[in-house]
Order: C-alpha cells, then structure tokens, then sequence
C-alpha cells in the first residue's frame, strides 16, 4: 500500500488558487497579440490568482520549421524534429515573459525540461510521465506568472520529446491537473466548442457546457478545438476546462463530467475528411484473426478508428478498418504482410472518403437516433459505405464529395442550432464561469497524480459483459442510399430496440448490417427482419440466438494505440472468436458466442488488470 498522501506544504487552494492559462498559437501570432495575451495573464493574477500560462509556437511557425526540414530530407530522424520543433515554444514563451515585464509584473520562462516534464522516448508522438511542481511552484510564491512552453518534455536520456499536434493543450491540462489548479482556460480563435465547426456551418450554435466524453468523441471525430488527450488528462483528474476565446469576451464553453442538457439525445457533429477505408478480404474467422492484423499496427504506433468484421462465412470474414489518409501508405505495408502470413485474399483501399458523426450522451438512454440519421442521409441521397456505433457516437463514412453535404443533413436532422431547454448549468449565451472546486476536491486530485506511476497511464474504468443479446445479420444488401434508413426504420416502428449497428463492405457492390437486439425480443426481431429481406430482395437473414457483449470502457482507448490489439489478444489466447467489433474514443465493443462469455470476461479483466480502476478487478 502506498504512504497517506500529504499535500506539499505550499499547497494553500483556499487563500491563493492557481489557474493554468493556454494561448494558441494564432494567439501568440505577432507582438500585439502577444502583449494582449500577458495582459489576460495580469489581469488573473490581479484578481488574486496564481498564474501558469502555457504557450504555443507563434502563428505558422511550427509549419515553417517542419519545411525546413523538408527542404533538407525526406526523412528527418524523428529526434531531431523535436530537437527543430521544440524551438518554436522556446521563442514564444521568452517574448511572452518580456510582454509581462514591460507591463510591469515578474514573470519567468521555463522550457518543458526546465519545468521538469518527463516523457516516454516516443519523438514527435511521447506521453508524459511525471511533472515536478516544485521549480513552478517556487516561482509562483515569489509572486511571477510562470510561462511555461507547451508541447515538449524531456525523457529519461535528456532528449528533448515533443507531445505531438495539439500537444500545447495536453501540457495545458497536464500542468493544471499536478498544481490542483482550480480552472485550466484554453484562449484561441474559436469563441467556445461548437455544435459542429462554424467554418462550414454559420448557423452552428456554440455550447455553454459539454461533457468530458462528449467532447473526447467530438475530438476523435474530427472536431479539431480540443487535442483528444487534453481531454483524457482532464477527466482522469477532473480538471475544468474553459475554451475561450483570445480576441472577444464571449463566455466561451466549459468542459465538465456534465452535458450541457442531459435529456438531448445529440449534443454535436462532425466532420473528418481525410480518412481512409482499408480492407481485408478472405481471412480465416477463427480466434487470433484480429490480433494478427492489429497487432502489426499497434507495433507501427500507427492510430485506427473505425474498426468492422463482417459476420463469417464459409469459414472466412472480411474485416475493415478507417485510417487517416497521411498514415496509408505506412498501413499498407502492414496489411500486405499480415495478408502474407493470414494468406488472405486481397487488401484494398479507398481514400477518397469522409467519416461523420454525432455524439450525445442521451443516446445511451434514447432510441432512434439512428435512424433518424439514416433517414436524413437517405432523403439527400447520400450512401452509407460504414457503420460503427456506441454508446454515445454514430459514425458513418460516406464519399469524400458528400462529405459537407452529410454533415449539414445530421446537422439539421438533430436541430442542433437551436438551443436545448434544459440546460443543467447555462442558457444560451449565458456566462459560463469557472467552478469552484473545494479543498478536498482538489486534495482527491493531487494524490491520484501522487499515486498514478504515469500520469498518461491507459485508466480502464469498467469491463462488462452483456449475455441478454442475440444478433441478427442482413446479407448482400444492395449498397446504395437508403439502405441502412429503410432497415431501421422498419425495426423501429416493430418497436425493437437496436443495441450495436456494424455495416461493413461486402461483395460486388453489396453490404452487410449486423445488429444486436435483446434475445426476448429476437423472434419479433427476425420476423421483420425477413419481411425487410423480402422487400430488399436479398438472402434472408442469418442469426445468432445467444450472443455475448462484452465492452472495455475507458480514458486512452484510442490514443494508447495497442489496446484493440491487447483484447484480441486475449480473447484469441482463450480460442474465443469474435463475431463483432465496434469502437469509438472510449469505449471498444466485441461480440462473441454467448457461451464464451464468462470465459471472455476473465480473459479482459486479466488483461487489462493494470489498468482497471480500483474494485473493477475482483
């Protein structure tokens, strides 16, 4: 057992709060908007604050450097970008501390290694380790506005590390959650989080309050206010996050454990264009399939989102899989080798399509959702190419060239430009403040950071196993629009309630839905379903009447690249084959035969067991 945790003895929450301040970088851009920032600074600590603020590299420049290098090799070693990128942060936060100066307060600059932010040895992509607080807190007490860059660390070898794209809003966070800060602000040139990006859409509404999980999955979706593992650091530790913008006094968005309105059943979309489908066709469907693929994968550190099997036959499966465009070329070298060793028969890709989205806590309590969003895409004409649900997202990939149009159709499908009547905390437009957070609230804080051995450590929250499902399969569907809206909507109005929804790629321009449902609901169930097969002129449908559902639920399901791999892993090492798969930013579903539930679940909890938060292990 670990020591008592003791708070360090200049840890006064109640007399001096600290607030941790982040300015992007078009809000560090130029010498105005760098004295405009160190005033925001000031103006904090006049109000009685402590203050870090984090910065970013000025305006381009990251970009700038990142050419440079190009303009020398293709290939620059990896720890020799950090040493080139971690520059661009070295030079805003010294002009940041000469800005706070000339306006007359102290302030000091402090680099990532001075700071004391350890990483892992992973360049251009590391995780955090520890951060030392003693050095900030030391000059906090002396009455300065610490500035700290953002984005970069140094490993245990004294390399310079660089957190990755984004990574100024992880050290952002990261520091807010070891000083127990009361409020971490995130100032940019967005006002707040938007129900989906206010470049494409005007009549997008900003929020006053999202949820932690809601805006993990908006991130991961494509909504590019928030870097995704920001978002892990602040719920793993509680820390509020309050987006604001740098040039207005707009109220901006507060991100909580709370939605903004807990009855509505969609809360944001959005939009990710460049992605890419990759498929496997013709591999054995038996157990260690999926860990074969994806362990190759994990190996490469290379990110996957949108994961889909199709239901077996004769012995063989398909699988797909999205990918960012940029990391193709790295995936398909490791598709043909793991083609090589399953003796698959083919691989193929399309990168020329778009995933979309909604997120929204109340799905997990709401039905139609979905079809709803099919519908809307139907009546636009839009085909559905993939499907993968959760508990709280719906994605679907569609051709890049709809991609827009998509996302304006779900868009308004939800009404999401008009406000929702029972927000918990703020109205529209109203301010959204800062929480207050009392002593042991942040006490709570500062000794789970204490006792966590890395701070960006993978949290398993719960692993649960589901046995009242049976699952229903449509084969050879014709994939074109409308397909998955006139499926659902028939089930619907059966008054059958769908759980998991998984439409893969089939053959010759054809398409599989998988679906679970309830096992008292599964004769109904497949009576519309063969009438939907009659009318579709398809095969009828094939089923499973008992079918086990077991879910890993977490912080870090995607950013920790290798844990799809690690549970078919253990699954495959247990000869339990998957039937279904589906993912999302915190949570990844599988389905397998119901009689190897049990056996599955002690597989994942044995797993994960390093992982799983306290009392989840037993």
């Amino acid at each position: 057992m670990p020591p008592p945790y003791a708070p360090p003895d200049n840890f006064f929450p109640l007399t001096m709060s600290i607030i941790v301040q982040k300015f992007g970088g078009t809000s560090v851009a130029d010498s105005k908007k760098i004295l405009a920032a160190a005033r925001k600074a000031i103006r904090a600590k006049m109000d009685g604050h402590q203050v870090v603020t984090v910065v970013s590299a000025m305006g381009q420049n990251t970009d700038v450097l990142i050419d440079l290098a190009k303009q020398i090799t293709d290939n620059p070693p990896p720890r020799e970008m950090d040493m080139l990128l971690a520059t661009g942060e070295q030079v805003s936060v010294a002009l940041m501390a000469m800005a706070i100066h000339s306006l007359g307060h102290e302030a000091i600059s402090l680099t990532g290694a001075q700071i004391g932010i350890i990483t892992d040895s992973t360049h251009t992509k590391a995780r955090i380790h520890s951060i030392s607080t003693d050095r900030i807190h030391k000059y906090l007490d002396r009455g300065n506005i610490v500035i700290a860059a953002g984005f970069q660390g140094i490993d245990d070898a004294f390399n310079i590390t660089t957190l990755g794209r984004g990574g100024s809003d992880t050290t952002a966070v990261a520091l807010a959650a070891v000083l127990g800060a009361v409020s971490c602000e995130i100032y940019t040139d967005v006002d707040g989080v938007y129900t989906t990006d206010p470049r494409i859409m005007p009549e997008a509404r900003r929020v006053a309050q999202i949820s932690y999980d809601e805006m993990l999955e908006l991130a991961s979706a494509g909504a590019a206010v928030m870097h995704n593992r920001s978002i892990e650091f602040a719920k793993n530790f509680s820390v509020p996050v309050h987006v604001r913008s740098s040039f207005s006094d707009v109220p901006g968005t507060m991100i909580v454990h709370e939605p903004e309105a807990p009855n509505m059943a969609v809360c944001g979309a959005a939009l990710s264009k460049d992605e890419a489908r990759v498929t496997i066709r013709g591999v054995p469907d038996h157990p260690g399939t999926a860990h074969a693929i994806f362990s190759r994968i994990a190996a490469k550190n290379i990110p996957i989102d949108m994961i889909v099997q199709s239901e077996g036959a004769q012995g063989m499966a398909d699988m797909s899989f999205s990918v960012s465009r940029d990391d193709l070329g790295h995936i398909m070298q490791v598709m043909e080798e793991a083609k090589k060793e399953l003796n698959a028969e083919a691989v193929t890709f399309d990168d020329d399509v778009a995933k979309v989205s909604v997120v929204g806590l109340g799905m997990a309590t709401q039905t139609g959702v979905a079809g709803a969003m099919f519908t809307a895409l139907a009546e636009k004409g839009i085909n559905i190419e993939m499907i993968t649900t959760s508990e709280i997202k719906i994605s679907v990939l569609v051709a890049r060239e709809h991609a827009v149009e998509a996302l304006r159709t779900v868009h308004g499908a939800f009404q999401l430009s008009v406000p929702p009547r029972d927000c918990m905390k703020h109205g529209e437009g109203s301010q959204a403040a800062p929480m207050k957070l009392d002593t042991p609230t942040l006490l709570r804080r500062l000794e789970k950071v204490a006792q966590l051995e890395r701070l960006e450590k993978l949290i398993i929250d719960e692993i649960a196993l589901d046995e009242t499902q049976a699952m229903i399969t449509f084969v050879g569907l014709a994939d074109i629009p409308g397909l998955a809206a006139q499926t659902f909507d028939e089930l619907a109005e059966a008054g059958i309630v769908v759980d998991m929804i998984v439409q893969s790629i089939g053959r010759e321009n054809r398409a599989d839905i998988s679906v679970t449902v309830k096992r008292a609901e599964l004769e109904k169930s497949l009576a519309v379903a063969k009438e939907i097969a009659k009318s579709l002129s398809c095969p009828m449908p094939t089923y499973a009447a008992k079918v086990a559902k077991l879910s890993v639920f977490g912080t870090g399901i995607k950013s920790h690249s290798g844990v799809a791999s690690r549970m078919f892993r253990a699954l495959s090492e247990s000869r339990i084959n998957l039937e279904l798969i589906s993912t999302s930013e915190v949570r990844i579903n599988v389905v397998v035969d119901g009689a190897c539930g049990a056996r599955a679940l002690a597989a994942l909890k044995k797993e994960f067991a390093d992982s799983l938060v306290s009392g989840n292990g037993e």
